[in-house]
């Protein structure tokens, strides 16, 4: 490379947005830089870190799965929010040393932001899904004080991963199984409550299996919240736009978590006025 340099890393990579992503904002900004797309298997991981870290022109990488975790013990620093997640997806070299940060909390965080920002009686969280991308929804729920359901196939994993992200909340697990029939619960009145659907799982993305989700299982009033990217609409926002549910989609945990990376990146505050020319970018 003659210019500077950031990328994404992953095994594999070709699907990641992020190139579109970072170089939309470098093109906008007019920045001297470039964004790749790196494909790392895991047994390249030490090397790769080692040949970057001597590179003077590399600004860093995002970490996409599978190695959020694997990096961990290869990097010298971890942001007290990475260690707490206990994942990374953004390694930025800072005085000669690798600091490992995590920008999926903030970034999943950003569309909810006008509702966090509000007083509720009470906040709760139906999370489908115990895989990589949980952690960092999970651990960011239960600071902004959600009482989390977690789904997933296996229950007992659930409540390991709500015991090592957040020990002493009072959350609950159940059967990814129990959502997928309708319910006749009596929803108790949400007025001043703040009610949340996460899927944060693969379930319904191309070539995954469909999501068996009945909304009967939402209360009045839910946003449903869907990480998927492809297909972008997924069956689940559409039911649930259907339904009279606000709906967010996984481009915006996306971007939003790009944004922290970017400033780390490059030293500068993205373009975000420009928002929906992004998003058209990335749909086509």
């Amino acid at each position: 490379m003659s210019r500077p340099y950031a990328e994404v890393i992953g095994d594999p990579i070709a699907q990641s947005k992020s190139p579109a992503i970072h170089g939309f904002w470098i093109k906008a900004l007019e920045i001297e830089g470039d964004y790749l797309a790196t494909h790392v298997h895991a047994s390249d991981l030490r090397e790769f870190l080692h040949s970057r870290r001597t590179d003077p022109l590399w600004r860093g990488c995002n970490v996409t799965m599978p190695h959020k975790q694997a990096v961990i013990p290869l990097l010298d620093r971890l942001d007290p929010l990475a260690a707490a997640v206990g994942a990374v997806n953004t390694i930025v070299p800072e005085n000669g040393l690798l600091a490992g940060y995590n920008t999926d909390v903030p970034g999943f965080l950003e569309p909810l932001r006008s509702e966090l920002d509000q007083t509720h009686y009470f906040r709760m969280a139906r999370i489908i899904g115990t895989g990589g991308a949980a952690r960092a929804i999970i651990k960011g729920l239960a600071d902004e004080h959600f009482v989390i359901v977690l789904a997933g196939r296996n229950p007992q994993k659930a409540r390991a991963l709500l015991d090592e992200l957040d020990p002493g909340g009072e959350h609950h697990v159940a059967d990814l199984a129990q959502f997928a029939d309708p319910t006749d619960f009596a929803f108790d009145d949400r007025e001043g409550c703040l009610d949340l659907i996460v899927n944060a799982s693969l379930l319904g993305m191309s070539g995954q299996p469909a999501l068996a989700f009945d909304l009967s299982h939402a209360p009045p009033g839910s946003i449903v919240y869907d990480i998927v990217t492809s297909p972008l609409d997924t069956a689940l926002l559409q039911l649930a736009r259907a339904g009279g549910f606000r709906t967010i989609d996984g481009l915006s945990m996306l971007i939003g978590q790009a944004d922290h990376a970017f400033r780390r990146f490059f030293g500068a505050s993205p373009p975000r006025d420009r928002d929906t020319d992004l998003r058209k970018v990335l749909m086509r």
